[in-house]
This record gives structure tokens, sequence and C-alpha cells, in this order.
């Protein structure tokens, strides 16, 4: 038998049965689909997006109607879950149900653009730096540890600051601290990559450095990428409720933002602890979907985790 017919056979024997001549994502999807906690994260996933899109139909309530609280609400006096009401009023009248559905659209959207933003950013430089390599990759790389000096909350802080109360000073601000993170992994998961078996045999046959890294190398140093943005999905979540919780939100009171809800109800603890309860519910549950998913897909797509 031949050097070459032994590595064969040596490499077959170490594909699980049924799994051969199966492309790495369609065998991850299918590791994902098999693992309950990954089904649990992609059911939880699924219900906050279908509450976020079909909000004006779920919610009983507009989220700034303060209608329902009309002579219900006295000092002192915040009522809590009922039959009407299953959630409870806020401190100003307002249905609690339907500023925690309507809430779900500005979370989800804060994350979903922040991280695609900080991905796009970080993985144009991360993608320069491995490319390149010398002092394009000395220079790129010590711009993000310089950034990465700073505190990540302190930095979104001074960002937030800088940019003004709104939703959009929030997404940037999780967005520019999320760049170095993207920017390190990609540019480390490529030179892994230059290194590989493939991309010697394809330099030596001749083939454009270019060719090469769109062609070969970036695609197969995509997949911690995609982990860690379902990962900062989770953490994007729950920095912009702590810079909503910390006044760096959208200054109108009438914004249903899970962190802003949870900001103003600090001397109500007591009294109406639902007005914490049900909005910070909603953080942990949509935080542990994206969790539970971006855990899944590190165990498929990395052959050492996988059982």
């Amino acid at each position: 038998m031949s050097l070459a017919g032994a590595e064969a056979m040596e490499i077959a024997a170490e594909v699980p049965p049924g799994d051969e001549g199966v492309p790495q994502w369609r065998e991850a999807w299918r590791r994902v689909r098999r693992n309950p906690l990954a089904i649990t994260g992609m059911v939880l996933i699924a219900l906050f997006v279908f509450v976020a899109v079909f909000a004006p139909l779920l919610a009983p309530f507009e989220p700034g109607d303060t209608s329902p609280g009309r002579g219900k609400i006295r000092p002192g006096i915040i009522p809590g879950p009922s039959s009407e009401h299953p959630f409870g009023l806020d401190q100003s009248g307002r249905d609690e149900l339907s500023r925690v559905i309507f809430g779900a659209r500005y979370s989800l959207l804060i994350g979903l653009v922040s991280v695609t933003l900080g991905g796009l950013v970080g993985g144009i430089i991360g993608t320069v730096a491995g490319a390149f390599g010398g002092w394009v990759d000395n220079l790129l790389m010590r711009l993000m540890d310089i950034m990465l000096s700073v505190p990540g909350l302190l930095f979104a802080i001074a960002v937030a600051a800088m940019l003004g109360g709104s939703i959009k000073g929030i997404m940037v601000a999780i967005a520019v601290t999320s760049v170095p993170t993207f920017a390190r992994l990609l540019r480390g998961s490529m030179l892994s990559q230059r290194e590989s078996d493939y991309a010697l045999a394809s330099r030596s046959l001749g083939v454009k450095r270019w060719r090469i890294i769109t062609k070969h190398v970036l695609p197969n140093s995509l997949a911690p990428v995609i982990v860690y943005g379902t990962l900062a999905l989770a953490t994007a979540i729950v920095e912009a409720a702590g810079l909503a919780f910390l006044g760096l939100g959208d200054p109108n009171p009438d914004t249903a933002e899970w962190g802003k809800m949870v900001a103003g109800t600090q001397q109500y603890l007591r009294s109406a602890p639902h007005l914490v309860f049900f909005p910070g519910l909603a953080i942990v549950l949509s935080v542990l979907g994206f969790n539970l998913l971006g855990d899944a897909l590190r165990e498929a797509l990395d052959p050492k985790l996988r059982r």
C-alpha cells in the first residue's frame, strides 16, 4: 500500500460514520440540530424575533399610552400583574406587557446592528492584517491593542456620551468596542490558515495571493468569527441595557427599551418589583438564547470539541 493510501485510510478512520464527504457547514448544522441546548437557544431567539416583528399585533396597548393606568396610579401604589394587565402597570400608568413586547424591537435591533457594524469593520481590519502581514499587520494590531487597553464599558460610555443620548449612539458605541476583538480573532485565524498545507500547495503552484486569500484562507477562517458574533449578540444586549441604565439611551420617555425600563424603577423596587422583574427576565432569556446557540456552534465547528 502506498503512503498516500495509508494516510487516506487514517483520515477516513477519524471521520464519524455517515460524515464522509459532508461539507463542513452542513455537518456543523447537523450537529447543531442534534444538540438539545442549541434547539433551546434557537427557540428562545425565534420567540423574541417573532415578538419583535409582530409587536404591534401582539401588544394590547401602545408603549407610550398612559390611559390604562388612568385612575389606578396613586402615590405609593402601582398596580401589579392582574388579569387585565398580566405584567402590571408602570409608574406612569403604561401597560408593562406592551412595553416589554416593544422593547424586544429596540434591544434586538441594537444587538444586531452593533455586532454587524463591529464585525464588518473588525473583519476588514483583520483580513488586511492577516493577508499582508509585515508592517501593515504590526501597525493595525498595535492600534487594536491601544483600543483594547481601555476597559470596554468605559470606552462604550465615552463614545455614547460623545454621540449624545440616543439609540444610534449606543449602537455605534458597542460596535466600536467590539472591533478589536473581531479584528484580532479573524487575523489570528487567517495566520494559522495561511500556513496550512492547502495554502502552501497553492502558493507552490503559482496561484496569486489574493485568490488564495479570498477563495480559500478567508472562508476557512470565518468559523470562530461567526461563533464569537453569536456570543457578542448576547453581550451587546447586556451592554445596551447597561448604557441605557446609565442614562445614555434615547431621552424620549415613551421609548420602550429593556435597560431603560429597569433604569427608571430603582425607587419602586419594594413597592412594585414587577417593574424590574419582567424587563430583567426578558434580558436574561434573550441573552441565554444567544449564549446557548453560540456554545453549540463553537462545539460543532471546532473539531477538538466534537463528541
